[in-house]
C-alpha cells in the first residue's frame, strides 16, 4: 500500500544547528500562562495526600494505657525516659499521622488532659495509641 509520505515517513527527525531540542517539560510550559484552572495542580496535589485515621482504643488498650500513665505518674519526680505514639491531626484535611516521639516526662497533667515531655510539645491523652517507660542502660555495661 502506497501512501502519499511513504518517501519520508522513515526519515529521521530534523535536528536544528542553531538551537538544541527542548525536553518535554520545556515544551509544556510554554503554555503554562494559559493554564485554564490556575492554581488548580496544588489542589489536585493536595487532595492526593494520603492521611490516616483515627484508631479507636478498645476497652483493655484503653485500660493499658491507664494503668501505664498511672505508674508514669508515680515516677514523674524521676522524670522517666518514655516513648509516646499519638495522633497528630493534619491541619489541611481530614485525617492525620501517627507520630513517635521519645523524651524525658515532665508531669502528666490530668486536668488539661496532656501529657508533658521536656522538649516536646504537650501531647494530648485522648490522642494517645501507646506509652511505654524506656529502661536507662548503665554506662557500665
Amino acid at each position: 500500500m502506497n501512501g502519499p509520505y511513504d518517501d519520508i515517513i522513515h526519515l529521521p527527525h530534523p535536528t536544528s544547528k542553531k538551537h538544541p531540542r527542548m525536553s518535554m517539560e520545556e515544551r509544556a510550559a510554554q503554555f503554562s500562562p494559559f493554564a485554564a484552572l490556575t492554581g488548580f495542580g496544588g489542589v489536585i496535589q493536595e487532595t492526593g495526600r494520603l492521611t490516616d485515621r483515627r484508631v479507636e482504643l478498645g476497652e483493655s488498650d484503653r485500660a493499658e494505657l491507664e494503668r501505664t500513665l498511672n505508674f508514669l505518674d508515680s515516677q514523674e519526680e524521676e522524670h522517666p525516659l518514655v516513648q509516646v505514639t499519638y495522633f497528630l491531626p493534619d491541619a489541611r484535611k481530614e485525617g492525620g499521622s501517627y507520630v513517635t516521639v521519645t523524651g524525658h516526662l515532665k508531669r502528666i497533667d490530668q486536668v488539661g488532659g496532656v501529657l508533658l515531655l521536656q522538649k516536646s510539645s504537650p501531647i494530648p491523652i485522648r490522642d494517645m495509641l501507646h506509652i511505654e517507660a524506656i529502661p536507662f542502660l548503665s554506662e557500665e555495661i
